[in-house]
């Protein structure tokens, strides 16, 4: 999720821990602490696209990193603040760097919650970004924060926080459930011969969803608005793998096509190759596009090593597709 709901999960988290104890230090430092696996993302700065995209979301965002790095904060804290209680400050940053993963399991991209172990963690309910999810919880976590530690309405709002964001959670799946079932229809009602799918919500909210369908030589791309009219209309793109040749063989490429889970076309234009990950959708609705939010092109130097390098985004196709997504969102 993004770095505001880890720090408004962070706080909360800290203050059901710690808070009776110490106070809004509880709601600092959980705010802090939950920003502190997303630290990873500093990996692309010193590796190649592929090896940071490989780190990311690995082992800070493991059960093993909760357990082994809990005491490590524990100690540095107490070395300063009045609480000394090494134990119970353990368990605070155990459940916060813990959370944190655990949040971010219900995203595309998903968690290695059980890092080393070769297993990423997405349920795919829920966008990077989304407020429904993160304002009221913000909202509760604020009133909190005016209360005294030990007033019963300072736990209060802060429980009244924590089961709203975690009903909206749950309430993701059933969405997810009926999604499956409308784009299974939609395939079979048009007949359409299909290997598998996978559904995620579009950016900023669960009302409009995608979804990914694999088939021989081609995927499908949809969507689907609950507050959508007419059938759900199917945009065909060719994987067009056989464009890498003897690439495909390349280990950093085979690496990419592990990362996305086959999930890719191969495009190409201006005599170069493109890599587009499907898993995370387009930025424009516009049918046929090929502007994928994550999109790489690749260079093949004369020592034939690869290079993946991650096309930019520009400012303006992010208020257009906002702009489209509130549209489409209101049904077809």
């Amino acid at each position: 999720m993004d770095s505001l709901t880890q720090i408004v999960l962070g706080a909360s988290v800290g203050e059901a821990v710690l808070g009776r104890k110490i106070g809004n230090k509880a709601m600092f430092y959980g705010a802090i602490a939950g920003t502190i696996p997303d630290l990873d993302v500093l990996s692309s700065h010193f590796t190649d696209t592929v090896t940071a995209l490989e780190f990311h979301r690995g082992f800070t965002h493991s059960v093993f990193f909760s357990v082994f790095m809990a005491p490590i904060f524990s100690w540095l804290v107490t070395r300063y603040e009045y609480y000394k209680n090494k134990r119970a400050w353990s368990w605070f940053f155990f459940w916060i760097f813990l959370t944190h993963p655990i949040l971010d399991s219900y995203t595309t991209w998903g968690t290695q919650l059980f890092w080393p172990a070769d297993l990423r963690l997405a349920f795919k309910t829920i966008f990077v970004i989304d407020p429904i999810y993160t304002l009221p919880f913000l909202s509760f976590i604020v009133l909190a924060m005016f209360h005294k530690r030990t007033s019963r309405k300072r736990r209060l709002y802060n429980r009244i926080g924590l089961g709203l964001s975690t009903a909206y959670l749950i309430l993701t799946f059933v969405l997810k459930t009926a999604v499956n079932e409308r784009f299974e229809k939609g395939l079979d009602r048009q007949e359409i011969a299909y290997e598998e799918f996978e559904t995620r919500p579009s950016a900023l909210n669960t009302i409009l969803w995608n979804v990914n369908v694999k088939a021989h030589d081609h995927f499908l791309l949809g969507d689907y608005s609950f507050f959508d009219t007419q059938s759900i209309d199917f945009t065909l793109y060719p994987k067009n793998h056989h464009l890498l040749g003897d690439l495909k063989e390349h280990e950093k490429v085979q690496r990419m096509m592990e990362i996305s889970n086959g999930w890719f076309t191969i495009i190409k234009k201006d005599g170069h190759l493109y890599y587009n990950d499907l898993r995370f959708g387009l930025l424009s609705l516009e049918k046929g596009s090929q502007d994928f939010v994550f999109q790489y092109r690749i260079d093949v130097d004369e020592d034939r090593e690869v290079t993946f390098t991650e096309m930019e985004k520009r400012p303006e196709d992010g208020k257009q597709l906002l702009h489209d997504l509130w549209e489409r969102i209101q049904g077809n």
